[in-house]
């Protein structure tokens, strides 16, 4: 590393005396790459500037939010016009039926919608009602997944918690995960065999259909309608996580792509347009459980605020326009060609996967390893040398995730001169490594 950041070094200083580690979600501290966070003062399109002036095409676009790219016109004008006639009221208003119209109908397997402030309000909720509803009390999740911060989701989470080397978070009662049953990721059998000794006792089953918060692994041909089949069989609801997936996988999320019809669904970050939200939805008979229409209690002052509303409406109408999203997913498979490309020819072991607008790029120990889980992440990348390959991206201007266990991003504001760019500064920094 060549570049000195001075004035991102200043500023952190001054965030660790009166933030926690110096930030407020851990993966910004750059511990899974080392060195010190950048810190970022604007964005515009495809481009992020840092506190000392230097220009970055950025692939993490606030971890998946802005698939319009930063401070889109559309979406700026309209938020600053909700703005002139306020900013929250506590009270009902149209956009909220407005957004819920526009997610209904870009994915058929939800009826209604509640709308919430976090990814994590919106998967702790689910689980909530997945309970009210069957009136049991297990759940499963699957090993390296992250469904946020509740205390029952924090047992082998993935993300921030892979990137800093947390076995589980202390703080959690053992009493609040005794029902949190756990499997790796893209084992069928396992999750059969929990059913088979807990059958009657499980809730739900909640998965991302693309791991993305491990890296990037995409599920098993089958394992998705395997554990639609097991859930229905065993009366147990199963709940999409498409925090992440959800517009970025397809338009309809990675429901659409694999056709799996769940129960419930869990949303943020697109439906948002890059402010706070989140969202649960399923099936009416189930959402009528909520309420004030049923006895499951959840509620929220900032729930359904009209800046997020105004924001994700802006943002899904523009998604809908298939030809805009056909040409984000062009762009972010040239990417990934290129990425593969540029490894093989400096003799390097990686595993790259793209799915709609979404990308992953594990570096691994070696030619052949494969990875499908969080326990073959853990075991095969290569967390040193992605390591060097941020910097080396960095020092050329281009923003990968600060952590080898993330997922990319690539937006409407991408362009091919950009793609390019990214790329030959890939052939670079991998013949350097």
């Amino acid at each position: 590393m060549t570049k000195t950041y001075p004035r991102s070094q200043e500023l952190f200083a001054a965030a660790q005396r009166v933030l926690p580690g110096g930030v407020n979600s851990p993966v910004r501290a750059f511990r899974g790459v080392g060195g010190t966070p950048l810190m970022i003062e604007r964005g515009e399109g495809a481009y992020m500037w840092d506190a000392d002036g230097n220009r970055y095409i950025d692939y993490v676009l606030s971890w998946g939010p802005l698939v319009l790219g930063h401070a889109h016109p559309a979406v700026v004008e309209a938020i600053t016009r909700q703005a002139a006639r306020g900013t929250s009221f506590g009270a009902p208003t149209a956009l909220e039926t407005e957004l819920a119209e526009l997610v209904l109908s870009m994915m058929p397997s939800i009826a209604q919608i509640r709308f919430v402030n976090s990814g994590t309000e919106a998967t702790m909720s689910a689980l909530r009602l997945a309970r009210a509803y069957t009136g049991r009390t297990k759940i499963v999740k699957f090993t390296g997944c992250y469904h946020g911060h509740a205390d029952l989701l924090l047992v082998q989470a993935g993300s921030g918690v892979a990137t800093l080397g947390l076995p589980d978070s202390p703080g959690v009662p053992a009493s609040t995960t005794a029902d949190t049953l756990t499997v790796e990721y893209n084992d069928l059998e396992g999750v059969a065999a929990l059913f088979a000794a807990h059958g009657s006792e499980i809730a739900a089953v909640i998965v991302e259909p693309i791991a993305a918060n491990m890296g990037f692994v995409l599920p098993a041909p089958g394992f998705l309608a395997g554990l639609r089949e097991l859930t229905r069989t065993h009366g147990a609801l199963l709940i999409f996580d498409e925090v992440m997936t959800g517009f970025r996988a397809a338009p309809g999320g990675a429901q659409s792509v694999y056709q799996i019809d769940p129960d419930l669904t869990c949303l943020g970050k697109v439906i948002g347009g890059g402010l706070p939200v989140g969202a649960y939805a399923g099936k009416r008979e189930i959402m009528q459980t909520v309420a004030p229409a049923g006895p499951m209690y959840q509620a929220g002052t900032l729930s359904g605020n009209p800046l997020a509303m105004i924001a994700g409406i802006t943002t899904l109408q523009h998604v809908q326009q298939a030809d805009w999203f056909a040409q984000i997913v062009q762009r972010t498979d040239t990417l990934v060609q290129g990425l593969h490309a540029a490894a093989t020819a400096a003799g390097i072991a990686v595993q790259v996967g793209r799915q709609g607008t979404m990308f992953g790029c594990y570096f691994l120990h070696a030619a052949g390893q494969q990875i499908t889980s969080y326990a073959t992440a853990k075991q095969y990348a290569h967390t040193e040398r992605y390591a060097r390959f941020f910097w080396g991206m960095i020092e050329r201007g281009v923003y990968f995730a600060p952590s080898q266990f993330e997922a990319g991003f690539v937006s409407l504001a991408h362009s091919a001169d950009d793609i390019a760019h990214t790329v030959q500064a890939a052939r670079e920094v991998m013949r350097e490594l």
